[in-house]
């Protein structure tokens, strides 16, 4: 069974920083790009950054270049997203998908990610 599984979210004043991981089981990551993507109420969810299966290639979101880093751990079972210097504007819950079909690493570094695993989403609260 395949899940990816997010934390790290919570609530935090704008300047400071949060650290989310995702736990994937149940998928050889060797062969998956994986990105994260947050969404807000009545908006579409969209692409803020995205790491190929290999971890040689990274997109990040204009609104997020300079300010969120992704990686993934040796073992490849988890991907992170730190966020440093967050501002009111990046308050959105992150879910973080999966991407393994044909061109995926195309698509990840375009932004295009087509996910074929969701998280559920953990949320990010940046607030004074």
């Amino acid at each position: 069974q395949v899940q990816l599984v997010e934390s790290g979210g919570g609530l935090v004043q704008p300047g400071g920083s949060l650290n989310l991981s995702c736990s994937v089981s149940g998928l050889d990551l060797d062969y998956y790009a994986i990105g994260w993507f947050r969404q807000t109420p009545g908006k579409e969810r969209r692409a803020v950054s995205c790491i190929t299966s290999a971890g040689g290639n990274t997109y990040y979101a204009d609104s997020v270049k300079g300010r969120f880093t992704i990686s993934r751990d040796n073992a490849k079972t988890t991907v992170f997203l730190q966020m440093n210097d967050l501002k009111l504007e990046d308050t959105a819950t992150y879910y973080c998908a999966t991407d393994a079909s044909i061109g995926a690493k195309l698509r990840c570094v375009t932004g295009a990610l087509e996910a074929d695993y969701w998280g559920q989403g953990t949320q990010v609260t940046v607030s004074s």
